[in-house]
C-alpha cells in the first residue's frame, strides 16, 4: 500500500457486490479530496451595537450594526449594545474614571440589565476597576445593587481578584469622585475579607468606621462577626458579640443563627444550646435555619443522634424543616456513618416517619448512587415505591447507570421498566448503555425490545443520535448490527459523517476484521470526509492485529500528506506491533523518530520495548530502558515488574526475581496470582523449597488467592 486511497479501494470489489448498504452515485474524485483542506465559513451574524466607545463595530460593512431587542418600554425601544470590554476597563483605570464613566453611559443608563452588569464585573482584572464600577453603580441606580445575583457575582470577584484594602488613597479617590462608601459596600468589603482570612483586618476597620461617617450598626455587627468565623476567628467574633451592647445595636435572630454556626465549626458543640436559650431569652425563636446549622453541625461532629432529636424539636415546635434541612440530615449521616449503617438509620427513620417530602428520598437515593450500594439501593428504592415516589430524570438515569456499573442487569431492566411505565423521563444515553448490557449478556430479545421503546419515541432523530446506536452496537460487538443501523441512518435522510466512519472502522478493529475496516475507509473517503487521528489510529491498529505491517506503515506515512499528526497511541501502537514480530532495531528506531517529533514515550511505550528486551534475554538493555524511564518521571507499572520478574526467573537470576517481587507492592504495583505463582514455581525447579514456602505463606497472609503450591512430596493448601 503506498496511498490510503490504494488501501481503502482494495475492498472496492466487495463494496459493489454489496452496494446496498449505503449509495451514493456522486463518487468524489481522490485528488480532489486531497486538495480540499479548508472548510467554508458559515456567515456570522451580526449583533447589534450603539452609543460611542462600547459600541462594537461590524468590519464587514465599516458601520454600527444593531438589532432590536426583545423587549420594550412605553414610548421608547431599548437598543441591544455588545459591551466593549477593554474600553471599560481603560475608563476604570483613568484618574476621572467617574466622568467618563458618566459620559459613556449617559443615554443607555436606562438600558442597562443585570446580565450586562454582570458581564462587566466578570471581565475586570484588577480589584480597583471591580469597586470602582460597583460604587459607580451603587450611586446611579440602587436597583442594581439590589439584585442579588449582582452582589453575588461582585464579592466572589473581590474574592478572587482581592484583596481590595481601603487605603487612604483608595477613600479620597472615592470621595473625590462625587460618591460614597455606604453601609451596604462596607458589608460586602468585610465578606470578602472573611472569606480571605484577614480576621484581624477586618477587626480593625471595623474599629475606625467613624472616619468614613458611618455608625455601626446591627448589620454591620452581624458581617464582621459573620466575616470573623469564616476567617475560624471565634474569640474575635465573640468580642464583637459582646460589644454590641456598647455601641447600643440589638442583636437580632442573624446575629445569633451566625454566632451557632460559628461554635459548631469550631466544634464547640455545648455552647450551641446556650446561645439558643439566650436567644429566645431575647425573643427570638429559632427558625428552620437555626435548626439546619445545629443539624449540619452535630452530623459534622458525628452526633448523628442529637440531629435526629433536633429534628424531633422542630416537630415539636411546628417549624417546618426545609429541603436543606433534609439534606444536611442525609449528607451528614452518610458522611459521619460507615455506608451501610448510614442507610440502615436513615431507612428505619423514614420508614417510621408518615408524609416525608421527595427530597428526603432524592437524597438518600443519591448517596446510595454515590457511595455505590446497589443492594440498598434496590431495597430503599421498592420501599419507595410504596408510597408512590417517582424520581426525576436525573436521578433516574443515576440510578440506572449505578446499577449497571454493578453488574445489576435483572434490576436495572427492572426498575427501567418501572420508571418508564410511570412517566419517568430516562435519557436515550442511558437507555443505550442498557441496551448495550443486555446485547453482551446476550439477552437479545430484551435489548430488541427496549431498541424498538427508542425508536417509537422518536428518539433516534439526528445523525448526533443515530452515531450514538451505532457506537452502542459497536460496544457490543454486533458489527452486522451496526452496518443496519448504518443503513437506516441513511434511509432516514441522515448523511453520515467522520464520527460515524471512524466509529465503525474502530468496531471492525476492535473484532480484527482488517478487510471491513477498509471497506468503511473507502466508504468515508466517498462521502467527502477526510480522515483525522482518529481514523488513522483505528486503521493502523487493526493492520497492526492482523500482522500486516508493511500497510500499517504505509498508512502512517500518508498521514503527512492529509496533515494529519500522528499522536503516542498511534506510536504505541506500530512499536508494539514491530516487538511483538521480534523487529528490534525498527521498534527503537521509531521510539527515537517518536521523541524527535515532539512526543513524550509512556509507560505502554517502554512496556513494549522492555517486555521484547526481556524475551530474547537481554536484560542489561532492559534495565538500561527502565533507568532511562525512571529518569523521564514515568512510573513502572504491573507489566514492567512481570516483565523483569519472569526474565529473571528464566535466567535463574532467583534473588533479584524475588526482591523485585517483594518492591512491587511499595511501589503501588500489587502482583497478581500469576507473577507470585511464577516466581515460586522458579524457586521450586531450583529446590529451594523452604524459600518457596515462605514466599507462598507470605502472599496467602496478605490476601492473595493463590493456587495450592505442588510439591514433589505433596501441595501446600
Amino acid at each position: 500500500m503506498r496511498k490510503l486511497s490504494s488501501l481503502a479501494s482494495k475492498a472496492a470489489t466487495e463494496i459493489e457486490r454489496n452496494s446496498g448498504v449505503v449509495q451514493n452515485t456522486k463518487r468524489p474524485k481522490f485528488s480532489r479530496l486531497l486538495k480540499a483542506n479548508s472548510i467554508e465559513k458559515l456567515p456570522q451574524s451580526r449583533v447589534g451595537a450603539s452609543i460611542g466607545k462600547l459600541g462594537h463595530k461590524d468590519s464587514n460593512f465599516g458601520s454600527i450594526s444593531t438589532r432590536k431587542s426583545g423587549f420594550s418600554v412605553p414610548q421608547q425601544k431599548l437598543v441591544s449594545k455588545t459591551i466593549d470590554h477593554q474600553c471599560i476597563s481603560e475608563i476604570l483605570s483613568k484618574k476621572y474614571w467617574h466622568l467618563l464613566l458618566n459620559h459613556e453611559f449617559k443615554s443607555s443608563i436606562h438600558s442597562l440589565s443585570a446580565q450586562v452588569v454582570i458581564s462587566i464585573l466578570q471581565k475586570q482584572e484588577s480589584a480597583l476597576a471591580l469597586l470602582r464600577f460597583y460604587v459607580w453603580l451603587n450611586n446611579v441606580s440602587e436597583s442594581f445593587c439590589m439584585d442579588q445575583s449582582i452582589r453575588r457575582v461582585f464579592s466572589d470577584a473581590l474574592v478572587r481578584k482581592g484583596p481590595v484594602l481601603l487605603s487612604g488613597d483608595l477613600v479620597r479617590d472615592i470621595k473625590h469622585s462625587g460618591y460614597i462608601l455606604n453601609e451596604d459596600l462596607l458589608c460586602i468589603l468585610i465578606g470578602s475579607w472573611g472569606r480571605l482570612g484577614l480576621a484581624k483586618y477586618c477587626s480593625q476597620v471595623f474599629d475606625q468606621i467613624s472616619y468614613l461617617g458611618i455608625l455601626p450598626s446591627t448589620r454591620l455587627y452581624n458581617a464582621v462577626i459573620d466575616a470573623l468565623i469564616k476567617s475560624n476567628s471565634l474569640d474575635l467574633a465573640y468580642l464583637k458579640f459582646q460589644q454590641m451592647e456598647v455601641d447600643n445595636c440589638a442583636r437580632d435572630r442573624f446575629t445569633y443563627n451566625i454566632l451557632i454556626h460559628g461554635v459548631f465549626k469550631a466544634n464547640v458543640l455545648d455552647e450551641a444550646p446556650r446561645l439558643v436559650k439566650q436567644m429566645e431569652g431575647m425573643g427570638y425563636f429559632p427558625n428552620v435555619f437555626t435548626y439546619t446549622i445545629m443539624i449540619d453541625g452535630y452530623c459534622r461532629a458525628k452526633r448523628v443522634d442529637e440531629a435526629f432529636r433536633i429534628l424531633e424539636t422542630m416537630k415539636a415546635r411546628n417549624v417546618r424543616p426545609n429541603d436543606a434541612t433534609y439534606r444536611s440530615l442525609v449528607n451528614g449521616v452518610f458522611h459521619s456513618l460507615p455506608s451501610s449503617e448510614a442507610f440502615e438509620s436513615l431507612f428505619g427513620w423514614v420508614n417510621k416517619e408518615q408524609n416525608l417530602p421527595k427530597v428526603v428520598y432524592d437524597s438518600i437515593i443519591y448517596s446510595l448512587c454515590s457511595n455505590s450500594l446497589s443492594d440498598h439501593l434496590i431495597k430503599f428504592l421498592r420501599a419507595a415505591f410504596n408510597v408512590r415516589y417517582i424520581p426525576d430524570s436525573s436521578l433516574s438515569n443515576m440510578v440506572i447507570t449505578s446499577l449497571l456499573k454493578r453488574s445489576n442487569l435483572e434490576e436495572s431492566c427492572e426498575l427501567f421498566e418501572y420508571f418508564i411505565s410511570h412517566g419517568a423521563n430516562v435519557d436515550f444515553s442511558t437507555r443505550l448503555a442498557l441496551i448495550e448490557k443486555l446485547y453482551r449478556e446476550r439477552r437479545e430479545e430484551k435489548g430488541n425490545l427496549y431498541l424498538s421503546w427508542v425508536i417509537k419515541e422518536g428518539l433516534i432523530a439526528s445523525v448526533f443520535s443515530y452515531n450514538m446506536l451505532i457506537d452502542c452496537f459497536r460496544k457490543a460487538k454486533l458489527m452486522n448490527r451496526a452496518m443496519k443501523a448504518l443503513e437506516m441512518m441513511s434511509g432516514s435522510h441522515f448523511s453520515p459523517n467522520l464520527v460515524t466512519f471512524n466509529t465503525l472502522i474502530s468496531g471492525y478493529g476492535k473484532c480484527r476484521d482488517a478487510t471491513k475496516a477498509r471497506e468503511m475507509l473507502l466508504m468515508l473517503l466517498e462521502h467527502g470526509c477526510k480522515p483525522d487521528v482518529f481514523t488513522f489510529s483505528s486503521i493502523i491498529d487493526v493492520l497492526s492485529q492482523v500482522n500486516q505491517i508493511a500497510d500499517a506503515f504505509d498508512c502512517f506515512e500518508e498521514m503527512v500528506s492529509w496533515e494529519v499528526s500522528p499522536n503516542a497511541v498511534i506510536y504505541n501502537t506500530l512499536i508494539r506491533a514491530l516487538c511483538i514480530s521480534g523487529k528490534v532495531a525498527k521498534a527503537v528506531k521509531l521510539f527515537r523518530k517518536m521523541q524527535v517529533d515532539g512526543l513524550m514515550p509512556d509507560v505502554f511505550t517502554f512496556n513494549a520495548l522492555i517486555q521484547m528486551y526481556c524475551k530474547f534475554h537481554r536484560i542489561s538493555e532492559a534495565q538500561r530502558l527502565l533507568r532511562y524511564m525512571i529518569i523521564m518521571g514515568i512510573c513502572p507499572d504491573k507489566f514492567t515488574y512481570i516483565a523483569f520478574i519472569n526474565a529473571f526467573c528464566e535466567s535463574g537470576k532467583l534473588a533479584e526475581a524475588k526482591q523485585l517481587l517483594c518492591s512491587m507492592e511499595a511501589n503501588g504495583c500489587k502482583p497478581d496470582v500469576r507473577t507470585c505463582h511464577a516466581v515460586i514455581d522458579a524457586f521450586i525447579k531450583a529446590e529451594r523449597i523452604q524459600e518457596a514456602k515462605d514466599i507462598w505463606f507470605e502472599y496467602k497472609a496478605r490476601g492473595t488467592e493463590l493456587h495450592p503450591m505442588l510439591l514433589p512430596f505433596g501441595a501446600v493448601k
